[in-house]
C-alpha cells in the first residue's frame, strides 16, 4: 500500500476572506463537483461554515453509477488560511485534504494537497494506477473550471 500525493493550484481574483467565506461552507462542495457524481450531503453540513470536529457525510457516484458513502470530519482549522479534513469512512485506506489559501498581488492562491492510500494492498495500488488516480485529476480539472466560472480566473493563468 503506498501513499500517494497530488497538488493542486489555482489563483483566483478574489481576497482571502472571499475565498475562505466560498471554500469553507460545505455546501458550494457540489456546486464544484461534476454533475455525473451526482455529489449530495446527506448529513451534517446544515447551512454552517465548517468548524473543527464537523462531520460530513456524502452519497456520491465517482465510477459507473457505483453509490459511495463517505464520511470526512474536519480536523484543523486556521481561518482564512487552511482548513484539513480527514476520511472517518469511506473508499479509501486512508484519505487526507489539506485547503491552504494564500494572498498573492491580485487575489489568492488555493492550493489542494490530498495524500490517500488505497484499500486492498496492490490490487488498490493497480486500481489507483488504472483509474482513481485519473479520475481525481478529472475531478479537480472540473473544478478549477467551475472555480473559475464562479469566482473568476486571474490572467496569469
Amino acid at each position: 500500500m503506498g501513499l500517494n500525493t497530488l497538488t493542486f493550484r489555482q489563483c483566483i481574483p478574489v481576497s482571502i476572506g472571499e475565498a475562505w467565506d466560498f471554500f469553507s461552507a460545505p455546501s458550494n462542495l457540489a456546486r464544484i463537483t461534476p454533475p455525473e457524481m451526482m455529489f449530495r450531503i446527506v448529513n451534517g453540513a446544515a447551512g454552517q461554515p465548517i468548524y473543527e470536529g464537523m462531520l460530513i457525510t456524502y452519497t456520491l457516484y465517482p465510477f459507473m453509477m457505483l453509490p459511495v458513502q463517505w464520511e470526512t470530519e474536519i480536523t484543523k482549522v486556521e481561518r482564512p488560511f487552511f482548513f484539513e479534513d480527514r476520511q472517518k469512512s469511506g473508499p479509501y485506506e486512508s484519505w487526507h485534504h489539506r485547503h491552504l489559501f494564500r494572498e498573492i498581488p491580485g487575489g489568492v492562491e488555493m492550493t489542494d494537497r490530498i495524500d490517500y492510500v488505497m484499500p486492498v494492498g496492490v490490487f488498490g495500488d493497480l486500481v489507483n494506477a488504472l483509474i482513481v488516480s485519473r479520475r481525481l485529476d478529472e475531478v479537480f480539472a472540473y473544478r478549477k473550471r467551475k472555480i473559475g466560472d464562479i469566482l473568476g480566473v486571474m490572467n496569469s493563468q
